[in-house]
């Protein structure tokens, strides 16, 4: 897994969408990270420390993985960045099939009245 800078991350992410666009996929997660790269012992007198600033992880895969993290103070520059990136991209979704179900459902005769 390559960790990238937020702009080479986009960067990278567009490459993947234009590789993809005609066959494959692109699966991304997006997860709170603490900064640590090794879990913590599950001893009870070890407590867990809180990081400094919050920030998270971004992973986008088609079989090579690229990620990123991005902090609290850079997240709105990037998040616009992020959806811009995605409305350009997404165009080639399908569209579901809607299945008519009726409401009506008979159970047996209706009664005589």
């Amino acid at each position: 897994m390559v960790l990238l800078e937020s702009e080479q991350f986009l960067t990278e992410l567009t490459r993947l969408f234009q590789e993809c666009q005609s066959s494959g996929s692109v699966f991304i997660t997006l997860k709170k990270f603490d900064g640590c790269t090794k879990p913590t012992p599950q001893k009870g007198s070890v407590e867990a420390l809180e990081p400094a600033e919050n920030k998270c992880l971004l992973r986008a895969s088609d079989g090579k993985k690229i990620s990123t993290v991005v902090t609290s103070k850079e997240v709105t520059k990037f998040q616009m960045a992020y959806s811009n990136l995605l409305r350009a991209n997404m165009g080639g979704l399908k569209k579901r099939d809607k299945k008519n179900k009726s409401k009506k459902t008979k159970l047996g005769p209706e009664p005589a009245q």
